[in-house]
């Protein structure tokens, strides 16, 4: 199994930066997994619109590019679908069990995830109605990937 995380914006603060690292880690005994991290533009006060329409396009061009082929594209979106954990990884089994070898998140920036990547999306996912910076949204979705093989493979920790 391969895992790919996108994300608009680096990690600026050292906490976030070593719990995703520890995440990476541990996953690391049950799939290959790789965060990739792409510029993200500058929104300026008061932007419009259509200006903050711009802002996300130009993110979704460096979003592309970091997208493995073949993929199945998982966006985190505030209006996507909840999943506990045991269901969550369920969810992943079910992928892996029907071919899915590669599994690739992304987690827009500030302003949210251009249309055009929401339609390339094979599937959405929220991680709760509220929103939350995309630094601790990387902690915990990488948290919950974890969760959900150790899940998988009748391993303790998810109690």
């Amino acid at each position: 199994m391969n895992i790919s995380i996108v994300c608009v914006g680096k990690i600026k603060e050292k906490y976030f930066r070593d719990a995703v690292d520890e995440y990476v880690k541990r996953l690391s005994k049950f799939a290959k997994i790789s965060v990739f991290e792409v510029d993200d533009e500058e929104t300026p006060a008061n932007a419009s619109a259509k200006e903050e329409e711009i802002i996300k396009d130009k993110e979704a061009e460096r979003i592309i590019k970091k997208i493995p082929s073949n993929s199945y594209l998982i966006t985190l979106e505030i209006d996507g679908r909840k999943y506990d954990s045991v269901s969550f990884a369920k969810r992943i089994n079910s992928l892996c069990v029907k071919g899915n070898s590669s599994l690739c998140f992304v987690i827009g920036g500030s302003l949210g995830l251009s249309d055009k990547i929401k339609k390339m999306s094979d599937e959405k996912i929220s991680f709760s109605d509220m929103t939350f910076p995309h630094q601790l949204m990387r902690v915990i979705l990488s948290e919950q990937i974890y969760r959900a093989f150790k899940i998988i493979n009748n391993e303790p920790y998810h109690k």
